[in-house]
């Protein structure tokens, strides 16, 4: 169980890059392990936890079998997006209405898959709490709080390492700040006031 910032110190998880490297500073190990080891690796002890995608293909990975709590909220990443690399040259070298063909159909692939894995993922969480007895779990406060200063601390440092990787950290936290204060009066507080 996590019910403190120590329960962190000496927890094993598989999680890479940015979100692992919060984890070492505040005394975990992050592993990196491929999809296909996570189920053995957690029954054998090599690792205690994982983070891997979303509800849908933990349930579909049966990491239920093997592990008791699934936390929540992730802390590292908001959702999983889709991307497409072109190369440059080629997409350059399409005629315009092709281009923006490329471009429809990128966005419309994003914006479908996560519409269907909300929907996918709500349907798996209450299977993996109502049937397979997995306990749905908040992290504690005083954790969120240390993987936010954390988190914060760390991309701030990372955004000293060059000049485009501090173009994109301020462009990001600029429209970051933006987007949750819109979201606390948009999204947030529609789900707020159906939940009265």
């Amino acid at each position: 169980e996590i019910n403190s910032v120590d329960d962190l110190k000496g927890l094993k998880m598989r999680i890479p890059g940015s979100g692992g490297e919060v984890l070492n500073r505040l005394g975990g190990t992050s592993v990196t392990l491929p999809g296909g080891e996570l189920y053995t690796s957690l029954q054998t002890g090599v690792i205690d936890a994982t983070e891997w995608v979303a509800p849908y293909n933990d349930l579909a990975f049966g990491f239920h079998e093997v592990t008791r709590y699934y936390y929540y909220p992730g802390w590292h990443e908001p959702g999983s997006t889709l991307e497409l690399i072109v190369n440059k040259q080629a997409f350059e070298a399409l005629p315009e209405d092709l281009q923006a063909i490329v471009e429809v159909a990128a966005r419309y692939a994003n914006a479908d898959m996560l519409d269907e894995y909300t929907a996918r993922n709500n349907n798996a969480l209450q299977e993996l709490v109502e049937q397979h007895d997995v306990q749905l779990r908040k992290l504690p406060d005083d954790v969120i709080r240390a993987l936010h200063k954390t988190s914060d601390d760390y991309l701030a440092e990372l955004a000293q390492t060059d000049e485009l990787t501090q173009q994109v950290y301020t462009s990001w936290k600029q429209f970051l700040e933006g987007a949750k204060n819109y979201h606390h009066i948009s999204e947030q507080a529609y789900i707020n006031a159906r939940d009265l």
